[in-house]
């Protein structure tokens, strides 16, 4: 069931008026059009779905969806995603079958969105982490170039794999058209000039409308240029989904729809305004899944949020999804009564939009600024990258899922345990590090603060990072400063009691500070507690500092080393 905050926000005078709407609206349809074509061919199938696509799923995002300015179709990661599965399932490229398989396919997507919604599963799309998704695309974006540049070329070969294709390319070469490299040529020069000098305008459109006219003039079809062909000249008709096609289709629809999901939710966040309510994530993969199970009974392939077109609305002022009805509305105008003028379009310049709008997914300064700031992290990234590569794009998404759930394993495994000491003449306490040289500790006093969640994943690497800190220091006391430990598991409460028996046998008493209201609860109900009594724990690390000078313990000026150099900054 919807709980009332999760409802879509009413479209009415109040969001803004419907002039704004309107030109955004057509703006973004005059870019959305022509790419929702070009991606359409990267599935290997008919320019007419990418028009079905920027139609159908476009309307039910708009009155369903909680992002005001979200513009919902196809993009191109879920189109190479889309290529890759149906190439399985109809290897022989069967238009007829083809059109079955994708209804399947993107009716598919839809089922596991809505039920992932009604399991509250909007959580999962964080389990991608940034660099590993990074990676991801990255790949994704070079594929998807390798791909259309046979089309550029005028040649025509199996394709077989990245690397095998790269060998084709080349072995195919002579056989190059000089007329379509030409043709191109120029649509590429010219929509990168002009996203260069008008970013977000419609180059697309432009770029078609001049391939178009230069087809019909020159008669491109005669001399060796493919161009698209016959488009119907009606609205979508019926589709029906296969219910013999599932078992074969399932695995891929749930990699389509968590990149769908995330796509969307990563679009709607960034291009949300501070006067907009927020992006529900259950509520957007309701918004996402009605929209793709909807759009799959008229030909729309998988269809989500996508970034470049929702910019376009953002930037000339769009305001609500009204904005989106007018794309839409455009979409079946198209359908209506450009159909045979979209059929001369040389399958060259479609190439070329694909490939100006997919090499953005290869991001070089990402990679650097990940590497400079976490060299693990950047490996992730290189080895998400590579899986899309080697393994194949779907066989990517888990390749990226996986090392995103070991990145997470990995932190969680190896939480940072820091020796604390005192800033010299004050009272501030702070990890040890060679950027505070002069910090002082007190002398047969070792205070470790352990970081994060303990549990039976790095229980183990806890007690022995401790055992290897009191070898070097050799305290009398050690006291264990739990402030940043939100959570302590059974595992790991064993662990502690048995290294202060350890302890004890050494002749080091062990003392508790700084524990949250829930870790003294579990340390209380353990009998640890008592076993430590009132005597060896203290609501905070200065009230322990103060009960162990007591003893008139000599302070030093000699920091023991740390096993962390990398210590954050100064922290009471």
């Amino acid at each position: 069931m919807l709980r009332s905050s999760d409802t879509a926000q009413p479209i009415g005078p109040s969001a803004g008026t419907l002039r704004p709407d309107i030109v955004a609206g057509l703006t973004a349809a005059a870019v959305v059009l022509p790419k929702a074509m070009a991606y359409a061919t990267v599935a290997g199938l008919p320019v007419s779905v990418g028009l079905y696509t920027a139609f159908v799923p476009t309307v039910v995002y708009g009155l369903l969806g909680t992002s005001r300015v979200l513009s919902v179709s196809s993009t191109t990661t879920l189109a190479i995603l889309t290529a890759a599965e149906l190439a399985l399932v109809v290897p022989d490229g069967d238009p007829a079958k083809l059109l079955t398989a994708t209804a399947t396919l993107t009716a598919l997507t839809g089922v596991l969105l809505i039920l992932a919604s009604a399991l509250r599963l909007g959580f999962v799309a964080n389990f991608i982490s940034s660099p590993v998704l990074t990676g991801f695309k990255a790949g994704i974006g070079l594929v998807i170039v390798l791909d259309q540049i046979p089309k550029l070329l005028g040649i025509h070969f199996t394709k077989e794999g990245f690397f095998r294709d790269i060998l084709s390319l080349l072995q195919h070469v002579p056989e190059t058209s000089i007329t379509t490299v030409l043709v191109g040529a120029i649509a590429l020069v010219l929509l990168l000039f002009m996203e260069r000098a008008w970013p977000h305008s419609p180059a697309p459109l432009a770029v078609v409308a001049g391939g178009i006219a230069a087809s019909w003039l020159f008669g491109m079809s005669n001399h060796g240029v493919s161009v698209v062909g016959h488009i119907p000249q009606a609205l979508p008709s019926l589709t029906l989904p296969h219910a013999d096609l599932i078992r074969q289709l399932l695995p891929g629809a749930i990699g389509i729809a968590l990149m769908s999901f995330t796509e969307t939710i990563a679009a709607g966040r960034a291009f949300a305004d501070q006067s907009d309510p927020p992006i529900r994530a259950n509520r957007e993969l309701i918004a996402t899944g009605a929209a793709n199970l909807s759009g799959a009974f008229f030909g729309a392939m998988p269809a989500g949020g996508g970034t470049s077109q929702t910019a376009v609305v953002r930037a000339v002022g769009g305001r609500t999804q009204k904005a989106s009805f007018v794309t839409a509305a455009a979409s079946a105008a198209t359908m209506l009564v450009l159909a045979p003028l979209l059929g001369l379009l040389p399958q060259a310049v479609l190439a070329a939009i694909v490939i100006v709008y997919s090499v953005g997914l290869i991001q070089p300064a990402e990679f650097v600024s990940i590497r400079n700031v976490r060299k693990m992290e950047f490996r992730w990234a290189v080895a998400a990258f590579l899986g899309v590569l080697v393994f194949g794009t779907l066989q990517g998404i888990v390749v990226a899922i996986i090392l995103s759930l070991v990145a997470l394993s990995s932190q969680a495994a190896n939480p940072r345990i820091h020796v604390i000491g005192r800033k010299r003449g004050g009272d501030v306490l702070r990890p040890v590090s060679p950027e505070h040289p002069n910090d002082e500790t007190v002398e047969g006093l070792l205070i470790l603060r352990p970081e994060g969640r303990l549990f039976f994943v790095n229980a183990q690497h806890v007690a022995d990072t401790i055992r290897e800190l009191v070898v070097q220091n050799k305290p009398r006391v050690l006291m264990l400063d739990l402030r940043a430990v939100f959570d302590i598991e059974y595992s790991a409460l064993q662990m502690l009691i048995e290294s202060e028996r350890s302890l004890a046998e050494r002749g080091i008493v062990l003392w508790l500070a700084s524990l949250n209201a829930d870790v003294l609860d579990y340390v209380r109900v353990s009998g640890f507690a008592e076993r430590l009594g009132e005597s060896r724990m203290f609501a905070s690390v200065h009230a322990g500092i103060r009960h162990y000078q007591e003893s008139a313990v000599p302070i030093s000026g000699r920091s023991p080393p740390t096993p962390d150099a990398e210590a954050p900054s100064d922290e009471t």
